[in-house]
């Protein structure tokens, strides 16, 4: 009966959780804040509730789910990445930065990055 609760409350710590990263993804000003709304709080959701629903069918059922397992763990691999790799791709493209930000940390590599490639194509 505990196994249940706990199953359930982390199932519902994890819709909670995706519905404030929902929020967040229609709110925030530019692709890159939503980008992180989008990786970071939805990985979370949806780790939280396959770990609810592993623990449920493990210890009621009697179910050791590999696929929840694979699952849980291909999702902790590539969504980060996914992101990581999309706001790369965007400030690569040269999509703007919302005009709240205080400080953009790469605007200086990528200088850096196209003086070299000038001074090597002199």
């Amino acid at each position: 009966m505990i196994v249940e609760y706990i199953a359930a409350t982390l199932i519902l710590i994890g819709s909670i959780i995706g519905f404030i990263s929902a929020i967040g993804i229609l709110k925030f000003p530019d692709v890159y804040t939503r980008a992180h709304a989008a990786t970071k709080s939805s990985t979370l959701a949806v780790l939280l509730t396959l770990s609810g629903a592993f623990i449920y069918f493990w210890l009621t059922e009697g179910y050791f789910s590999v696929r929840l397992i694979l699952g849980i763990v291909f999702i902790f691999i590539t969504a980060p990445v996914a992101g990581h790799l999309i706001i790369r791709a965007a400030y690569r493209s040269g999509v703007p930065l919302d005009q709240s930000t205080v400080e953009d940390e790469l605007a200086e590599v990528f200088t850096h990055d196209e003086a070299l490639r000038n001074k090597e194509e002199d």
